[in-house]
């Protein structure tokens, strides 16, 4: 298959449930003819939406998207924990109290979340224990205990309630597992819960509804329409515009003096600039001690 451009991009793909992240990348890898493809966040198996595929050379812009806000829709089941805290584990507690729940205080529980905070990540997870990942001791039956990390939940509101199932909208910092929000909801309410259903609905300004499915990915026309060139993809990043003899000097290696004409596009000091030369993409770069400091550089051959 013929990738537009220079075949250096984001895809935008909507994973259905049941395979994992892993597997669609490798659905993706033999559609499109190439090896270096790459992804901006897994996605579990039992939970379906978007993915973001990095092609080609985009795959060394992932750590500038990793940090993107993620918007998930979901559906949480109270009353019930599973080992898991989602549909693929035993369930191993119950209770009855969702039965008395009231609106109100379901939705200020749901408030109290919102914000700054610390979050436990699930037993059943992909963060290393002792350089092993959580799941596979979970799995033996060990105990798993790990240490909370701070993440933000920014919005969080109510789509549906018919209980013991609430279906919710929330847009969360990068890292935040909707499992664990599920159980921490659950647990603040004393009814328990887990994950029941999960759909992430957006990855900064990128939307599900511009994804492809897997059967897409053959199809070269609706590959050209969904791609987003690398500048579109570093939208998020201050853009600086430099001349065609200033860009041979970046992809040399070499650093520029400021220039004074950069002012409106360059932010803070040692935070990633998006370099562009003609509209074109051409590296990532930081402003250090008055010069700008290419470091990954797309040459334009």
């Amino acid at each position: 298959m013929k990738l537009p451009e220079d075949g250096d991009g984001l895809l935008p793909l909507v994973k259905p449930e049941g395979p994992t992240s892993h597997a669609m990348v490798a659905t993706a890898r033999r559609a499109l003819g190439t090896r270096r493809i790459g992804h901006t966040g897994t996605l579990d198996p039992f939970a379906s939406g978007l993915l973001l595929l990095c092609v080609n050379r985009a795959t060394r812009l992932a750590e500038y998207l990793d940090g993107l806000p993620k918007e998930y829709e979901a559906v949480a089941r109270l009353g019930q924990v599973t080992a898991t805290l989602d549909t693929e584990g035993p369930v191993v507690r119950e209770s009855e109290s969702w039965r008395t729940l009231e609106k109100d205080r379901l939705r200020q529980a749901m408030a109290d979340l919102v914000g700054p905070g610390q979050q436990r990540p699930p037993a059943f997870s992909a963060k290393k224990v002792g350089g092993e990942a959580a799941y596979l001791k979970a799995r033996r039956g060990e105990t798993v205990e790990l240490a909370p990390v701070p993440v933000e939940i920014h919005e969080l509101e109510v789509l549906e309630l018919d209980l013991p199932h609430l279906r919710f909208r929330v847009l969360v910092s990068t890292g935040t597992y909707i499992r664990a929000l599920a159980r921490d909801l659950g647990e603040t309410l004393g009814v328990g819960a887990h994950l029941a259903a999960l759909r992430r609905t957006a990855i900064g300004p990128f939307r599900v509804g511009q994804g492809l499915t897997p059967e897409q990915l053959a199809d070269e026309a609706a590959v050209a329409s969904a791609w987003i060139s690398p500048l579109e993809a570093l939208a998020h990043l201050c853009r600086v515009e430099v001349a065609p003899e200033e860009a041979a000097r970046l992809e040399s290696g070499q650093s520029l003096p400021f220039d004074a004409r950069w002012a409106g596009g360059v932010g803070v000091e040692g935070e990633p600039l998006a370099v562009a030369c003609q509209d074109r993409f051409l590296a990532v770069a930081t402003l250090h001690k008055g010069r700008l400091r290419p470091r990954k550089v797309f040459p334009r051959g």
